[in-house]
Order: C-alpha cells, then structure tokens, then sequence
C-alpha cells in the first residue's frame, strides 16, 4: 500500500479535485440568532456547519444553574431541550446538511437532539451525514468540557458508536481530536501520539463491549475520524499528518485486522491553529491563518476533507460575522481561483518530507508503547503523566518566545507598527453578548417546563437511571428522554448520580521547571524572597478558573512559572464558583488572588469573586485578571476593584509576576 492510498480523494486523476467541506465554526446568544448565521453564512458558500455550544451545555448544565451564571450564550449556543434544537435548524434541512457538532460529555443527548429534530423535517436518519466530536480525552488533557470519570466516559461514546453504525452509517460518531492538544502546548510527535493512543482506547472500547460483530468491526473503524490543528510551520504540519496516517493504517490493519483499504484510510477535518493568534498586531493573524491552511490543502495525498479557520480578531474577543466570512473567503479564493486542484500532489517523492514524516511516525510510535506500557490512555490520564507532558512543552513554548529563541512578529520582534485601522474602534472590533440573553434563556427553560408532561418527564428520567446502572445502551434511553421534553441538565444531571463526576489533574504539581535562566527570572526570585522576608512568610498565589471555562493553558503556565519563581501556588484546577475561590482564598491564607477567564463572562464572575472576598472579610488580598479582555472591560474591571488586568498582549509571565509582586507589596504596606 502506498503513502498516497492512505488519504481519502487521492486518486491523481487529471479532473480537477473537489473542494473540501468549508466551515466555520459558528454559534452564540440564543437558538434563532445562530440560526439566521448559518443561514447567512450558507448563502455566503459554506457548504458545512460546524456548531459552537455554549460552556452550560457543553458541561451539561441549564441556564439556571448557579454554575452557568455568566456563561450562557458566550462562546456557543445554549440547547437546553428539543425545542431549542428544533429552533438552532429551522429552514435547514438536516438530511442534506453535513453538520459539525462541538460537543464532548454530552454528545449523545446533543446528538439525540439533532436525531429527533431531523425526524420531525421528515428526514431519514439513515441518511443524516455530520460528526460529533465526542473525544472525552482530550478534554482532561486540554479543553476541560469534562463531566464523567473517564470509565463512564467511554462508555458512552462506545453506545454512541455502535447506536450510529447500526442506524446512521453515513455519521461520524467521533472525531478523534488532537486540535486542542496543540493549543494546550503539544508538539507534534504529542500530538500524534495522544491521539492515536485516544482510538486505540474507543476501538478497545467497542470491540470489547461485544456490541458490534466482529465481521462488522471493520464499520467501527471506517466512521472514525479525526480533527487535527494545524501550525504555522506548515511543512512539519503537513508531515505530521502523513505520519499520522500512517501510523493509523499500521494500527487498524496489525491491531484490528481491518483488511479493507478504504476503512483504514485516514480521514481528518481540521481547524487551523488558533494558539499563535496574537493581539499585538492582530492584521499579522491574517497570514498566519493562510499559511496553517496550506499545512492541510496543499498537499493533495494529505489534504483535509473538511477546514474551518478562527477569525484574524479571535484573540480579542468574539468575531463578527464579516470577520467569520474573510476567513471563509481565504478558502474560497484558495479552491476557486487558484490552480492548486487541477494537479496530483506537488509533494510525492520528496525527501525532504518523507524524512521529516518518517522521524515523526518513528517517535509517535515509540510515545504510544510507552502510554500502552502505563496501561493505556486512560491510565496515563489519571496518573497524570499526559497531563504533566503537555503543560511541560507549553511551558518550554513560552519560555523560548520569551527569551526570543522563537520569534513572534509583532510580539517579540518587529514590534514597531503603524496605527491599525482595523482596531481604530476596538470595542466595535468584536462582537458582545448581551446579558440579557441569559435572563431570556432562563425565562424560555421555565416556559419549556410548565408546558411539558411532568409524569412523561420523570417516567423518562428513571429508565435513564435505571439502565445507566447496567450495561444497556444508552441510546435509547437518551431517545426517550428528548422526546419527553428533558433538558440537557437533567439527562446529564441522571447520569452525574449513577457515574459521578471527575476533576483531571492539573498537570502543575508534575510539570518540570522549563523556564530558561534568565538574569530577569533571577530578579524575579529575588523579588519574591526579599518581599516574603518582609511579609513573614512566603509570597502565596491562588490562581483559579471560576465558571465553565475549560481553557486552563494560561493559568497552568501562569502556576508553573510563579512556583519556579519561588511562590507557594494554589491552584485547584477549573470550573469552580466565586464561593468557592474566595473561600480557598481564605482558606489558604493567600497574599493575591490570580482569576483567568477566556470565555468573556469576566463581567460577571470577576466581580462577584471580589464580593464574596469582601464578605469574608478577606477585601484587601489584591486580586489580578487575565483573559481575553476588551479594553473598555478592563477598565471596568479596575474600576470595581481589579489590581491588575492582563491580556494576550502580556506574553511575558515574568513580568506578569513582577506586577503580581508588586501588588502584593502595597497591599501589605511593604515598601516598592
């Protein structure tokens, strides 16, 4: 077999290729106002959507819950029940849409959801073509939408899948995604490695189940695929994703003895990398965008099947829709107008890239021993190990844009720019959310409930109870459910009392120190020794993740550079309440607290942290916010209390902490 047969449209046929499947990845403030985007953006020539949801539903909560407050419709849509779903698609019709849903913990019930609201269009589910993204992995590792242990966990995707092979061939019932590993800081040989050894778990995980017939196990294998991220060193990228082929036609053929070429071909959507966005200069994400597209386009035997790129403004705040349509527009002109379809791959036989690809696959497979050594990827998660690898090479990341060993334009060199017209008006560059759309979703959930049957509801919620404590598919289940009027929290919230919940570990405690010696780090430890000598003890920092933001990379690096610095750091992870931060904060005895938010419910949630430090009489620890940040929000953020704000622009983490020292010393009247 060759390296070409192992991409999907490699045929080197003389016709030109078809285009991949354009997307871009879509979604906020309510139902109805989603789906007049997508209807504007398939009119534009998107040919596939990719759904957004928000924080609660990702993390299967209401928009009542106390843990969504400031969270609903941020970063997604909010689909609490049926009639949200039937909304999110009115006028479109699903039997001929390609649909990309977001969603991990929850990805049956959302899927559930999208089953029933195609039926009620007349749509044959047999026909219905989409994928879940359903990877619960990398969730621990990077994105933090978890909810179940990970047993659990894999044992609804393992329903999920075989509920999908048996009723909806055409669908992907997971992508198996290594988008967020990157974004969370792995390399390349990481990123490969992690994500196979993640399809070496689920397939275990099916074959194991004895839900599917051996002779049919070959079906399992064909609707996986992946989602990838793709960088701006686009050869290496491109490298990387032949060696990931590889490496799966090697794993499915030896460890599944699928035979069938086609089911063991390599099929991959991707988005293109979003963690080298930067907000200084922000035109300059333009061609980063452009460039990491070419990583998964320009070679036709590793061309992607489906793309979707982040908007140039990401690292600023929420895209626009006419931000959302310049990058569709990128994929187009590259389709439409240039020549780059009308050739066979313009890489094959060079060696350059079948060594690069080569050293790659080599190293990838040398991790995945390893990680099947501690016992597969599950095990590796709750040790720790992955955990600990990723926030290490983020670290090391950082640390070399830092001392400028890799360069950032704009950031770290070349510095000097011209006003940018793009960013004239900042607060009109981005798109907000307004918070009254939470009071709506709350006001609809309750509407939603009085006009449902409750007998039907509660008949429906026991079966879900009673068949998550044995081995039954769920499917069914989850079926009944939607059809029954539950809400996304209360399926989840059934399953939160038969499977439990899980917190991943952090990765800090595990994670060496990668910060280059530096005579600035130096400084640093010693700013941090004179002052705890000062204060009577050692300078302790809390750093905490209040809300539904998963997005811990920053906070982890912030934790693992401040205890090389010689703090003592507390840090408890993600997904926790105000309450909850302000009583570690008391707690712990802490001289700062650290908030990071990227999910824009800052507004919300920074303040009623300070309210609840202020109640427990703990009103004078100086409190600092990092995020995603407009400027006019920071200055409302100071304006209530805030010491400190910084965002992306603040790539330096040791001045970072030059300024949380600082703030430590006057508010413990020690002289500056």
């Amino acid at each position: 077999m060759t390296e070409r047969d192992r991409f999907s449209g490699s045929d080197r046929s003389s016709e030109r290729d078809r285009p991949w499947v354009m997307r871009t990845y879509a979604g906020h403030s309510t139902p109805a106002e989603s789906n007049a985007l997508y209807r504007r953006n398939l009119a534009k020539g998107q040919t596939g959507l990719s759904v957004a949801f928000d924080l609660p539903t990702q993390t299967g909560y209401d928009p009542d819950s106390i843990l969504a407050r400031g969270e609903v419709g941020k970063v997604g849509v909010p689909v609490s029940h049926l009639g949200d779903m039937r909304a999110l698609f009115d006028g479109i019709p699903l039997e001929r849409m390609n649909t990309s849903m977001t969603i991990n913990a929850p990805a049956m019930w959302l899927l559930a959801l999208y089953q029933v609201a195609a039926e009620e269009q007349g749509a044959d589910i047999a026909a219905l073509s989409g994928t879940t993204q359903n990877d619960i992995v990398k969730e621990y590792l990077s994105r933090g939408t978890y909810v179940f242990p990970p047993g659990p966990s894999l044992r609804l995707i393992t329903d999920t899948i075989a509920y999908t092979v048996a009723n909806m061939p055409k669908w992907n019932p997971i992508n198996i995604c290594s988008y967020h590993l990157q974004e969370a800081g792995a390399q390349p040989v990481q990123e490969v490695a992690y994500a196979l050894s993640t399809a070496i778990a689920v397939l275990d995980g099916v074959r194991d189940s004895g839900q599917v017939a051996p002779e049919d196990f070959g079906q399992v294998v064909g609707r996986i695929s992946f989602f990838v991220n793709a960088g701006v060193r686009f050869v290496e990228e491109m490298c990387k994703l032949r060696a990931f082929a590889e490496l799966w036609d090697r794993i499915t053929r030896e460890r599944y003895g699928v035979t069938d070429d086609k089911l063991r071909r390599f099929r991959y959507g991707v988005q293109v990398n979003s963690l080298g966005l930067t907000e200084a200069q922000p035109e300059n994400n333009v061609q980063r965008i452009l460039l990491e597209m070419l990583a998964v386009t320009l070679s036709k035997d590793a061309r992607a099947r489906a793309v979707q790129l982040p908007a140039w403004n990401e690292a600023l705040g929420l895209p626009r829709p006419w931000d959302q349509q310049w990058s569709l527009r990128m994929q187009q002109v590259l389709a439409y107008e240039s020549d780059l379809l009308e050739y066979p791959d313009l890489f094959a036989g060079s060696k350059v890239v079948e060594a690069k690809t080569e050293e790659i696959a080599e190293a990838a497979w040398a991790e995945i021993g390893r990680i099947q050594d501690l016992g597969g990827v599950v095990a590796a998660v709750e040790s720790g190990y992955l955990k600990a690898q990723l926030v290490g090479a983020h670290a090391e990341r950082r640390a070399k844009i830092e001392s400028g060993e890799i360069t950032v334009v704009g950031v770290n060199k070349f510095t000097e720019t011209e006003p940018n017209p793009l960013t004239a008006d900042l607060d009109a560059a981005i798109q907000t959310v307004d918070p009254a759309v939470e009071q709506h979703a709350v006001a609809a959930l309750k509407e939603w409930k009085d006009q449902r049957d409750g007998a039907e509801v509660e008949a429906a919620l026991d079966r879900l109870r009673q068949e998550a404590a044995t081995d039954a598919n769920l499917m069914d289940a989850t079926l009944a459910c939607v059809r029954a009027g539950v809400t996304t929290g209360e399926w989840t919230g059934v399953l939160r009392e038969v499977f439990g919940e899980f917190r991943a570990p952090t990765g800090v405690s595990g994670s060496v120190g990668t910060a280059i010696p530096s005579e600035e780090l130096v400084v640093l430890r010693r700013e941090v020794d004179q002052a705890s000598a000062e204060l009577g003890r050692r300078l302790r920092l809390l750093v905490g993740k209040p809300g539904l933001d998963g997005h811990s990379n920053g906070a982890e690096q912030i934790a693992v550079r401040a205890r090389d610095a010689g703090f003592e750091v507390v840090y408890q992870g993600i997904r926790l309440t105000p309450a909850q931060i302000a009583a570690a904060a008391v707690a712990e005895d802490v001289h700062c607290v650290g908030l990071s938010v990227l999910s824009g419910s800052h507004l919300q949630l920074v303040p009623e942290v300070l309210a609840e430090l202020r109640a427990a009489g703990a009103g004078s620890v100086p409190v600092v916010v990092g995020g995603i940040i407009p400027d006019a929000d920071a200055r409302t953020l100071r304006q209530a209390g805030v010491a400190a704000v910084f965002t992306p622009k603040d790539f330096g983490i040791t001045q970072i902490l030059h300024t949380i020292v600082e703030q430590i010393r006057r508010a413990g009247s020690v002289a500056v």
